[in-house]
């Protein structure tokens, strides 16, 4: 029996959930200003983590800070992140999509795969049963989504990518030379960046280009791990299964693109604190800890470096994290290269409750530990930008003297 697969992703889900509140509400409709989610509409810090149609239209774009997005459109109205609402919303859109299949995979919060292999007596039409989850989301919670329809989880979610919102797509086998391969290699699934610009340098511009051609040379511009998996996405192949629960994160990772490149010192370590902060209140969201703490770069001219330090001991601590993270970076910076890039990953991942006994404690540890738990608790309830980890700076540098005193030991 062939896999019948749906991809259903809600169009700007932050903005849509907060428009839809305010609409509910009597206010207008952010989804037709430019408008978008991000920051802190006070103090106008922070970044774009969505954005309206109109707004688009002034070039505000996902990722960049909040100063420069009010730099392109004056007129943006601001509204900040609230993820209570986005986990209530998130939870209602899942709630209706399990009524019609008996397998539900979240992929993240705003989006999840269908398996609705073998309901054809029940929905014998594909496209009519997505348009009905389609619009029963749309009238029952006020907001839309995109549903994609193919063979497996890969095609499904490439056809969901086409043309927003509020729209039900196909990607069969039968159509991917129509539908999937003129569009740009750097579309296709798992493609970034860096990858892209590799092949695209090997004259292979299209996910057509790249299906023709021969495995080996693809291995031989990306490696042969993701060589194959590429060769393997171009033609539509994925033998993904949609699982009920979704697997157990082996590590976190953030990084971010930036508009301006990082020049200074102090630049960088409050990128990186802001990135600690993501990484690790997501690590420890799931009762784990990490053992390897890595930094990446990337220069203005797209060369990318690396550096990690394993523990002894796993942590989830911010200000422990951030520290290390600190000195990795200015053992790999020069101080002057411009950088475009910067990046954190927790690694090594355990979920074991591991602690080194001590008739001595490191109550500065325990204060850290339990920082974090009050200031998880706030975000949780309030929002991620109620309130900042200034605190991780202090805690930073005696960090950062602890990580260099454990290198010039291990040189000794």
């Amino acid at each position: 029996m062939e896999r019948l697969i749906f991809h259903v992703d809600v169009n700007s889900a932050y903005l849509s959930w907060e428009s839809a509140r305010r609409v509910k509400e009597g206010q207008a409709d952010l989804r037709l200003i430019p408008s978008c989610i991000g920051g802190n509409p006070r103090k106008r810090t922070g970044v774009v983590l969505a954005k309206s149609i109109p707004a688009k239209q002034f070039g505000v774009r996902t990722g960049e800070p909040v100063g420069m997005a009010l730099r392109k459109c004056p007129e943006l109205v601001i509204a900040a992140p609230d993820f209570r609402l986005y986990e209530v919303c998130s939870k209602a859109f899942l709630k209706i999509c399990r009524s019609y299949a008996p397998v539900v995979e979240q992929f993240s919060i705003d989006e999840c795969f269908l398996d609705m292999t073998g309901t054809g007596s029940m929905y014998p039409d594909p496209v009519a049963a997505a348009c009905e989850i389609k619009d029963t989301i749309r009238d029952t919670l006020g907001f839309t989504v995109n549903v994609g329809i193919g063979p497996n989880k890969l095609l499904a979610k490439m056809a969901s990518d086409f043309e927003k919102p509020d729209k039900v797509h196909t990607l069969f086998y039968q159509e991917i030379p129509q539908k999937l391969w003129p569009l740009p290699v750097g579309d296709l699934l798992t493609v970034g960046r860096t990858t892209a610009q590799k092949l695209q340098k090997a004259r292979i511009m299209t996910i057509g280009d790249l299906a023709q051609q021969d495995v080996r040379r693809i291995q031989a511009l990306v490696g042969s791990k993701l060589g194959m998996q590429l060769y393997r996405y171009a033609n539509g192949k994925d033998d993904t299964p949609v699982q009920t629960q979704r697997q157990e994160a082996k590590g976190y990772s953030v990084s971010t693109t930036l508009e301006e490149n990082v020049t200074t010192q102090e630049q960088a370590n409050r990128i990186f604190l802001s990135l600690t902060d993501s990484a690790a209140s997501r690590m420890r969201s799931d009762h784990a800890k990490a053992y390897c703490i890595g930094v990446s770069i990337r220069s203005a001219d797209f060369k990318n470096r690396s550096h990690q330090h394993k523990l002894d001991i796993p942590t989830d601590i911010t200000s422990e994290i951030y520290g290390i993270a600190r000195q990795l970076f200015a053992e790999l910076w020069d101080g002057k290269t411009p950088l475009r890039l910067l990046g954190l990953s927790l690694s090594e991942i355990t979920r074991e409750d591991v602690e080194q006994l001590s008739l001595f404690p490191d109550e500065q540890k325990e204060k850290a530990r339990k920082l974090d738990r009050a200031v998880d608790a706030i975000r949780s309830r309030y929002g991620v930008d109620t309130i900042t980890h200034g605190s991780a700076y202090d805690n930073a540098k005696r960090i950062g003297r602890k990580y260099r005193a454990q290198m010039e030991q291990k040189k000794e």
